[in-house]
C-alpha cells in the first residue's frame, strides 16, 4: 500500500483509507490486476516448472532436512502457500501438475482474488 499511495502521491499521514487509494489508482490507470494476484500466479506456475523438473530448485522444494524447526510461530513455507491457495494436499498437488490444463485451471481458480467488501 505505501507504494500504491505514492502514485497518486497521498502521503501516510492523510486519513485514507486502502480502498480510497485502490479507487483513485483505478480512476488513474483504468483497471488493474492486484500485485498480490500476480505474485501468486507466478508462484504457481514456478512451483508446477520446478516440480516438472530435475534440478537442484526441485530437490530443495521437496527435499527434507534433518533436525527441527524453531521455537514459536512457524514460518510460511512454499508448501504451505501451495497448499492454502489450491486447496489440495501436496501429494494431490504433484498429480496435477503433470497434466498442463488442469494445472492451468487450478491457477486460474486459486489466483482469483475475492474482492473486499468495505465495512460500513
Amino acid at each position: 500500500m505505501r507504494c500504491y499511495r505514492r502514485l497518486p502521491d497521498i502521503s501516510y499521514k492523510d486519513h485514507t483509507t486502502n480502498e480510497e487509494v485502490s479507487r483513485r489508482i483505478e480512476n488513474a490507470i483504468g483497471p488493474h490486476v492486484d500485485l498480490l494476484t500476480i505474485v501468486r500466479q507466478r508462484k504457481l506456475k514456478w512451483y508446477r516448472h520446478t516440480t516438472r523438473s530435475s534440478g537442484l530448485a526441485k530437490t530443495i522444494m521437496q527435499g527434507a532436512v534433518n533436525g527441527g524447526r524453531r521455537r514459536g510461530r512457524q514460518k510460511k513455507r512454499w508448501e504451505d502457500n501451495i497448499r492454502e491457495w489450491t486447496g489440495l494436499e501436496l501429494r494431490n498437488t504433484l498429480r496435477k501438475v503433470e497434466d498442463r490444463e488442469e494445472w492451468k485451471a487450478v491457477v486460474r481458480r486459486s489466483s482469483a482474488a475475492p474482492r473486499r467488501i468495505p465495512d460500513r
